[in-house]
């Protein structure tokens, strides 16, 4: 591995790492403490652990899609295609992430409402936006990456 890359793959592995063994062990705990509580107010809980539970996938897959662009940067492969199409997957991925979260924030909401902590609501906004800013950033990225392509192109 490059050194120029190395510290990113590292902290790419390092994120990955820290989000599975928040699924595996935060997560059920959470659902555990909600099963102790109120019955109303678990079915809620257990709704947002589901979204939560459904946007690791796409948040591992944007990992791996990250993984492999620093690859291509490894390979001298950057202002390819490759580069280009793992761009796209990171911005679907961060898109779905946020279309889940947009759709359980009446979840947050009606935690938020329930336990008088408006702080939930700002949390599930926070679970909104940040994926939606990768969003914009990877297309811009990809859109910026797409131009240097197509002008070394047109240079051969």
């Amino acid at each position: 591995m490059k050194r120029e890359t190395l510290f990113l793959k590292i902290a790419v592995i390092l994120i990955g790492i820290l989000i599975l063994a928040f699924c595996i062990f935060g997560l059920p705990w959470v659902a555990k403490d909600a099963a102790k509580s109120s019955s109303k107010m678990a079915y809620i809980l257990y709704g947002i652990l589901t979204i939560m539970y459904v946007s690791a996938i796409p948040f591992f897959v944007s990992l791996y899609q990250m993984f492999k662009l620093l690859s291509y940067i490894d390979t001298n492969k950057a202002f390819s295609e490759l580069s280009v199409k793992a761009l796209k997957n990171i911005k679907k991925c961060a898109t779905t992430i946020s279309i889940l979260y947009v759709v359980g924030m009446p979840l947050f909401y009606i935690v938020g409402e329930v336990d008088d902590a408006p702080g939930v609501i700002l949390i599930g906004i926070i679970f909104i936006f940040a994926p939606m800013v990768i969003a914009v950033f990877a297309n811009l990225l990809q859109k910026l990456l797409k131009n240097c392509i197509d002008i070394k192109n047109d240079m051969r």
